[in-house]
């Protein structure tokens, strides 16, 4: 028979049995939120034992919940233990493995290792019924902590924990930074955001040690502790309480690089893409916007050799001044209309015509203002 939450129950009925709200029993089914289940209970919409249910009704789980018609029954309970793992046993549910974990701990539900501890390592492994915790604690880009104790055959030296701090070229990637002190001679603690695979043995490996013994003491706030070799314990409400706060922001999708951790020069090389969108082989910079103009668009300045005399093409005369195109129909007309309105009637528009015809644009008098002829 499948359990109400503890922390939800409210009531102990005539029978001795735990019993809750509706509205909390439907919302901790994941069937809708508590508004949602007062509503669907107002209009009538759930039967408790077939009988339609009333505001405020206490339930226990004994009883049958349906809502239009669909059975709604409580979620599985969650199950989290801690396992001190031996040597030897392989951290998989696969039967045909004879020393999976699963059959070593001989629980009586189905349970599955969070993450994973490999053959010749021993220590904390945590093991769940629950996939979302599983996705939370072991993505790598939650960077939760594990903490490890390491034996090693050589002497740890300052120069080793520097380079195992700063980081170490492994599986076509770079480790990320991470905190490590020595505590003894042939031993250091070692504390990981990520899971590569066989990560620590394969960064002692790369400086020249070897691991000789590789030990976890620590997944997020659950420790080992003096819990015996083999053994297993429930965690606590207490410890259970700080785990959902330390994952409260983390994602639970699954990862798909099983690697986890892009090497730093990936993430150099993303950081340089223009945020256009521009391929990376174009000559100008990502940030001068300008640079992506169409040439239309630029300054008649850029392109002088573009750019004639209005007379030589007037329909394609762009004029400085922002007047309109047809307002400079020909140099003639134009010249006329400059004549009217700024000089003496004196001044004959057609020997402005002569003298205009037979001169560059270049060598033309600065009081001539007519915008059409300047470069």
């Amino acid at each position: 028979m499948t359990t109400i939450k503890r922390e939800s129950v409210e009531h102990i009925n005539e029978n001795g049995q735990e019993t809750v709200r509706l509205n909390k029993y439907l919302s901790d089914a994941g069937f809708c939120s508590r508004r949602e289940a007062d509503r669907l209970i107002e209009e009538g919409k759930v039967l408790v034992d077939g009988r339609k249910a009333e505001m405020g009704e206490q339930v226990s789980p004994s009883q049958q919940i349906s809502v239009d018609g669909k059975l709604v029954e409580p979620e599985e309970k969650m199950i989290l233990i801690a396992v001190n793992k031996p040597v030897g046993i392989v951290c998989t549910t696969d039967k045909r493995e004879p020393d999976n974990i699963v059959d070593f701990i001989g629980f009586k539900q189905r349970i599955y290792p969070v993450g994973r501890l490999d053959k010749e390592s021993e220590g904390l492994l945590l093991m769940t019924n629950n996939g979302d915790i599983v996705n939370k604690m072991m993505r790598s880009g939650n960077m939760h902590e594990k903490e490890y104790l390491v034996t090693v055959n050589k002497v740890v030296t300052s120069d080793f924990i520097k380079n195992m701090s700063s980081g170490v070229p492994i599986l076509d990637t770079i480790t990320r930074e991470c905190e490590i002190e020595a505590t003894g001679k042939y031993t250091f603690r070692i504390v990981l955001t990520q899971g590569l695979n066989r990560q620590i043995r394969r960064m002692c490996e790369y400086l020249g040690y070897r691991v000789t013994r590789l030990q976890r003491i620590r997944i997020m706030n659950i420790r080992l502790g003096k819990l015996q070799v083999g053994g297993y314990r429930n965690v606590t409400d207490a410890e259970l309480k700080v785990l959902n706060s330390l994952m409260e922001n983390s994602s639970n999708t699954t990862v798909i690089p099983a690697a986890g951790g892009k090497r730093p020069e990936s993430q150099k090389y993303e950081s340089r893409k223009p945020a256009s969108g521009k391929p990376k082989s174009g000559k100008h910079e990502s940030g001068k916007p300008e640079s992506w103009k169409p040439a239309s668009q630029k300054p008649e300045s850029q392109k002088p050799e573009s750019q004639k005399p209005a007379f030589q093409k007037p329909a394609s005369g762009k004029p400085a001044s922002g007047k309109p195109a047809s307002q400079k129909t020909t140099p003639y007309k134009q010249e006329l209309q400059k004549n009217a309105k700024q000089k003496p009637a004196g001044n004959k528009p057609g020997y402005k015509k002569e003298n205009f015809t037979n001169q560059k644009p270049g060598n033309r008098k600065p009081q001539n203002k007519s915008r059409g002829y300047q470069k």
